[in-house]
């Protein structure tokens, strides 16, 4: 009888040993989603993410009012909503270049300091897990912050009403490249050990994407042409104007993937260099 006991006891911690080795092999949606709630509580649990939207939503709502006092006044463009919408995307995402680094600085680098990320990594959880929790986490807030940005376009629709179509390519690109500022603050904020570093340098990373050519005399025709392919805000240029390019839309593709690439790279250089 003890004989048997002792078996299945054997048993069960293999197949406890084996479903934990599945868990780490396989990837799962539901682990990741997992990871996001996690992230989503611990977002909604400190002051910060309401300070940021706050902050957002005061410059969204003074450039809405601006622009428009602007092209009501001044303009005498034929098409004034459309030269508007342009206007204003583009000033919202000046909006995100201050604000979204300060969204995604604690990711990594906040769980480093408080010891956390080393509990987080001793759960059954693959690393793109762990990583597409996070984004997906910081993609919610960040989606949430945007909408609400809709209430001014709306406002304006209630009184007249206007082509849809230039104001949803004009998100769209809002959209990309919110993520694309969330992706690379990822990748800073896992190399970094302290988030208000991870939040400089994430500032200073993307401003140098906005004014990589801003002095266009000083660099050759070929030179500027590849400044302008690699630059983030002139690749988002045509989405302000409501055109959708898919060059414009493979590129955020690839800066997003390129950017999760590098923060997976690092998140498994732990493995080799006893760092977490």
């Amino acid at each position: 009888m003890a004989e048997t006991a002792v078996t299945l006891g054997a048993a069960a911690a293999r197949e406890q040993s084996a479903n934990v080795t599945g868990a780490r092999l396989g990837f799962s949606f539901a682990r990741m989603f997992a990871v996001m709630r996690k992230e989503l509580r611990s977002y909604f649990a400190f002051p910060l993410v309401y300070i940021i939207s706050g902050i957002f939503l005061m410059l969204s709502g003074w450039y809405a009012y601006t622009d428009l006092k602007f092209f009501t006044t001044i303009s005498f463009s034929k098409d004034i909503i459309q030269n508007y919408w342009s206007m204003l995307v583009t000033d919202i995402l000046r909006g995100l270049l201050m604000t979204m680094p300060f969204l995604t600085m604690r990711q990594f680098a906040e769980e480093r300091r408080l010891g956390t990320v080393e509990l987080l990594y001793t759960y059954p959880l693959r690393d793109s897990e762990i990583l597409g929790g996070k984004f997906l986490a910081s993609t919610v807030i960040f989606m949430m912050m945007l909408g609400l940005t809709l209430l001014y376009p709306g406002y304006i629709y209630s009184i007249h009403s206007y082509a849809l179509f230039p104001l949803m390519a004009g998100y769209l690109g809002l959209l990309l490249v919110g993520c694309s500022f969330i992706a690379a603050g990822l990748f800073i904020s896992s190399l970094c050990e302290s988030q208000v570093i991870a939040g400089i340098a994430t500032i200073v990373f993307l401003f140098a994407l906005y004014i990589v050519n801003w002095n266009e005399s000083a660099f050759q025709s070929g030179t500027l042409d590849v400044l302008r392919m690699l630059s983030l805000f002139d690749q988002f240029n045509g989405f302000a104007k409501g055109v959708i390019e898919l060059a414009s839309l493979a590129y955020f593709i690839f800066f997003i993937t390129f950017f999760m690439f590098l923060t997976m790279r690092s998140m498994e250089a732990r493995k080799w260099t006893g760092r977490r």
